[in-house]
C-alpha cells in the first residue's frame, strides 16, 4: 500500500477515484489518519445522492462517523490500481537489491528514473504514476 503523503500528492496532481468494493481509503486531518477503511457491502459502502457520492459508515466500529463526502477521503491506490492507472507508459518493474524501479515511457522515452525507486513496488508504482501526470500538466 502506498503512504498516504504520496496519494495525496498523487491526488493533487489529478488521479481520480472512482471508489468501488475492495478500495482502501484513509479520513486524513480528522484525527483518523492511521486507520484505514476498506468499502464493502456491509460495514464501509458507497451510496450515491442527489449532491454525490458518500461513504457511508454502518455498524457500532466506526460509530463516529455516519457518512463522509468521497472529497473528504484519501485514496490508498493497490498496486494493481496503479499499474493499470499507468497504462501504455508502463514497460517494466524491477529489482535491484532492496528497491524496486519502475520504468515507464513519457512521450516515447523510456526513463527509469531516481523518483520512482522504493522500498515496496506500490510506492514505486506510485511514483511513477505521479511522473506521469505531473509530465501531462
Amino acid at each position: 500500500m502506498i503512504s498516504p503523503g504520496l496519494a495525496r500528492s498523487l491526488r493533487d496532481a489529478g488521479l481520480r477515484w472512482t471508489p468501488r468494493r475492495g478500495d482502501h481509503f484513509i479520513v486524513p486531518d480528522r484525527g483518523m489518519d492511521d486507520e484505514i477503511f476498506v468499502l464493502s457491502d456491509m460495514t464501509v459502502e458507497l451510496q450515491d445522492f442527489p449532491s454525490g457520492p458518500v461513504i457511508g459508515f454502518n455498524g457500532t466500529t466506526e460509530w463516529a462517523l455516519d457518512s463522509l463526502d468521497q472529497a473528504d477521503a484519501l485514496w490508498l491506490p493497490s498496486e494493481h490500481q496503479l499499474r493499470d492507472r499507468l497504462g501504455t507508459a508502463f514497460r517494466r518493474l524491477e529489482r535491484t537489491g532492496s528497491t524496486y524501479v519502475v520504468v515507464i515511457e513519457v512521450d516515447g522515452e523510456p526513463r527509469a528514473r531516481s523518483e520512482a525507486r522504493a522500498s515496496e513496488p506500490p510506492e514505486a508504482y506510485g511514483l511513477a504514476l505521479l511522473e506521469v501526470l505531473q509530465s501531462m500538466a
